[in-house]
């Protein structure tokens, strides 16, 4: 991707995208962060719906943008709406982005996803970096769903979840991951206030499917999501905030103040912020 797709103008492109075209998101996730989830992508200019029962959830996808799947909350229910929805957004050619919440940490969690890749097209793939390495194959520590451990392959293990899967993944860590089969991106955007609120990881993933719903090319959309959330965390921070409470609600505020014309006017180099690696 070249230098230019990761400039202030092309950021604010894509988020004018959002606000012009203002997809659908559906989103199957957990309670836990439901609430966030729904009001960041309204925020980005998008329009979040939280259809997930087995018989709506796959009828909702017919009026859908794009489709995320998040599996952090399991029950039978929820599992087959998962699986059905996927499958019914593939035959309507509705972008499907997958946040594998805890894959690694269950077998139920497991043999879901496992389904999952082996019957739904993902459009992106959006995952800690333990929730990634375990979808590699290999040994993760994942504790509940949170990643702990060290990856110092993360790259490599992103770009080969890329190629199996046929998707664009993103890996989100210290530094987040954005890759294909083919390259991967450095993304070094963020905050640590972000790792004290519970459900960010969750808002990355719905920021990634808002994106693939109003952006045609999948990697643009993964890759201007991760770097476009990694900036209202850092701008949360500039803002007072007295503990994580606060900081919730400003990096919420920052989403809806991250508009077009404020990304053009972003006193940020994006070339030093993203990183291709050969």
């Amino acid at each position: 991707m070249a230098n230019a797709a990761v400039s202030p103008a092309a950021l604010a492109e894509s988020l004018t995208s959002l606000r012009e075209t203002e997809p659908l998101i559906q989103h199957l996730t957990n309670r836990v962060t439901i609430n966030d989830v729904a009001n960041s992508t309204l925020h980005w200019g998008a329009l979040p719906v939280m259809a997930d029962g087995p018989e709506d959830g796959p009828e909702m996808a017919h009026g859908a943008s794009a489709v995320l799947l998040n599996t952090g909350q399991l029950n039978d229910s929820l599992s087959e709406a998962i699986y059905e929805t996927g499958l019914a957004a593939n035959e309507l050619g509705v972008p499907v982005v997958l946040d594998p919440v805890g894959m690694g940490s269950t077998p139920t969690r497991n043999e879901l996803v496992e389904r999952l890749l082996a019957d739904v097209e993902f459009a992106a793939i959006k995952g800690n970096y333990g929730e990634i390495t375990a979808l590699a194959g290999t040994e993760a520590e994942v504790r509940g769903v949170e990643s702990v451990g060290e990856y110092d392959e993360i790259e490599q293990t992103a770009q080969a979840v890329a190629e199996s899967a046929d998707t664009v993944v993103v890996a989100s860590g210290d530094t987040d991951i954005v890759a294909t089969a083919d390259t991967a991106y450095r993304v070094a955007a963020g905050h640590e206030m972000m790792g004290e609120v519970v459900g960010t990881g969750c808002i990355l993933g719905g920021t990634v499917a808002s994106f693939c719903g109003g952006i045609d090319d999948s990697l643009r959309a993964a890759l201007h999501a991760t770097l476009a959330f990694g900036l209202v965390g850092e701008r949360a921070a500039d803002d007072e905030y007295s503990g994580p409470a606060s900081y919730h609600t400003n990096l919420l505020d920052e989403i809806w103040n991250l508009t077009p014309e404020a990304a053009s006017d972003l006193d940020v180099d994006l070339e030093d912020r993203v990183e291709a690696i050969e």
